[in-house]
């Protein structure tokens, strides 16, 4: 704070000191402040997930660090072929990854082992080859088996994992509403070997 002074007819600005706060007072508004910042970054852009299944093999590994990040669908819906993080419909507690399909309003359909959308046949270099067949198993969200073809409905994206022959995605509990979306996953960040872009 600054306080005016007249000196020989001229004004001047003296600097009061500011009292000093102990130390360890000022370690603690230091670490309260990072950790603030910290969580407010984890809130709303970005947030770290350990990837705990091989659902997305051979794009992410068991084990994996992905980084997600929270930006993005503040002000754009997801699209086809983002891999994103949502909540797991048959457990609150839980969340998954898995890739865009479709969004709503698109017609999916598993021909042959392959994925059609809208009437055409994805290329998905990403599942090498492995076929994408319906699963039948009884799911706690769905009473019967998804029927194809299959249209999303508002609100919603189709998810599946990249390892079609392992993975339990909307074919297993069905599309996957919007507003339980909580990332993109942009980037595999650990271990430094498995380091990539999403």
């Amino acid at each position: 704070m600054e306080n005016p002074r007249h000196l020989n007819g001229r004004r001047k600005l003296v600097r009061v000191p500011r009292p000093k706060l102990p130390v360890w007072l000022d370690w603690v508004i230091t670490i309260a402040l990072g950790i603030g910042v910290a969580l407010l970054c984890r809130n709303f852009v970005a947030e770290p997930y350990l990837v705990p299944s091989g659902s997305m093999l051979e794009t992410i590994h068991e084990g994996d660090r992905v980084l997600g990040e929270k930006v993005t669908f503040r002000f754009d819906a997801p699209k086809r072929g983002q891999v994103v993080t949502f909540q797991d419909p048959d457990s609150a507690d839980t969340t998954l990854i898995k890739r865009v399909i479709a969004t709503e309003g698109q017609v999916v359909d598993l021909v042959d082992g392959k994925v059609v959308v809208d009437g055409q046949t994805l290329d998905e270099p990403y599942t090498l080859g492995k076929p994408s067949e319906a699963i039948y198993r009884h799911s706690k969200v769905l009473s019967e088996p998804i029927s194809y073809p299959f249209t999303v409905p508002a609100g919603c994206v189709w998810v599946m994992g990249d390892n079609r022959t392992n993975s339990l995605d909307s074919r297993y509990y069905g599309p996957v509403p919007v507003s339980s979306i909580s990332s993109r996953a942009v980037a595999i960040f650990w271990p430094p070997s498995d380091f990539a872009t999403l």
